[in-house]
């Protein structure tokens, strides 16, 4: 029985065993399921810094989190090795254990629970899990993650995390159509999360490719026809995966940039320099 995906806009129909375009998800007996439920391929105690998250518990550390997959394909992906890998290297760890060792690692200043490295959300269900465990053992839960999730899943989510950074991509629909994705969904999205959680948000800027100074302009404009206080993270983007002919991005580059965004926003920091 053929059973669709609910969970992003792709809408991945999928035939019995069949693996969706994340990798991570398969339709098992006509029912749609995470197939990296738990499974751990990188685990990590990082500062939030490097999430990054500049105004939220800036001294902090956080028990770092990754699964393989993701619902995007982005040339330029910095964790392709298991993002773009569903046999990378895993180890089973259940949503009990993962916040155990959360609580024992406070004493290192640990806050929490960071779902990272790949694209934490074609595991919502393992997420979902963890999250509310923390919430009971009184720890944070964050995530980076692309945003290109359904706005129901994501409402529905949102009450158990406390802190996300999403990375635009770019403020341009053509863009994320080369890379597999939907621009309307991710913007709506970051709008349903002011007011909700904590949020900041990262753009990678890749030159000749998302580095134009009006859309960065549009995008610092609209991010702060939100909130002013969203603080937005340029990050230069370093030659990687399927883009490594390309340059790096001029460090002079990031900071005209964000120059032109601070015109709209109260918090740009300058990432990768």
């Amino acid at each position: 029985m053929i059973a669709v995906c609910p969970l992003c806009p792709r809408h991945c129909a999928l035939a019995p065993e069949q693996i969706g375009f994340c990798l991570a998800r398969k339709n098992q007996q006509g029912r749609i399921v995470a197939a990296n439920y738990g499974q751990v391929t990188a685990l990590a105690l990082d500062p939030l810094w490097k999430k990054p998250l500049a105004r939220f518990y800036p001294n902090g550390y956080v028990l770092s989190v990754g699964s393989y997959g993701c619902n995007l394909r982005c040339p330029f992906c910095q964790n392709y090795s298991i993002s773009m890998d569903r046999m990378a290297p895993a180890r089973f760890i259940r949503p009990d254990r993962l916040t155990e060792q959360g609580v024992r690692l406070r004493n290192q200043g640990n806050i929490g629970l960071a779902f990272t490295y790949n694209e934490p959300l074609v595991g919502y269900e393992y997420v979902m899990d963890c999250a509310k465990l923390a919430r009971q053992a009184g720890l944070h839960t964050v995530l980076v993650t692309n945003g290109m999730i359904e706005p129901a899943y994501w409402q529905n989510l949102l009450p158990f995390i406390d802190a996300v950074n999403i990375d635009l991509k770019a403020f341009d629909p053509y863009f994320y159509q080369r890379i597999g994705g939907d621009f309307a969904t991710v913007k709506q999205n970051i709008a349903w999360t002011c007011g909700h959680s904590h949020m900041e948000i990262t753009a990678l800027i890749i030159p000749e490719e998302n580095d134009r100074e009006g859309d960065i302009d549009a995008m610092a404009a609209w991010l702060a026809s939100l909130d002013p206080d969203i603080p937005l993270h340029l990050s230069r983007f370093f030659p990687r995966y399927q883009w490594k002919d390309r340059q790096p991005t001029a460090i002079s580059r990031i900071y005209r940039l964000a120059d032109v965004a601070r015109a709209h926003l109260k918090y740009v920091y300058c990432g990768n320099c």
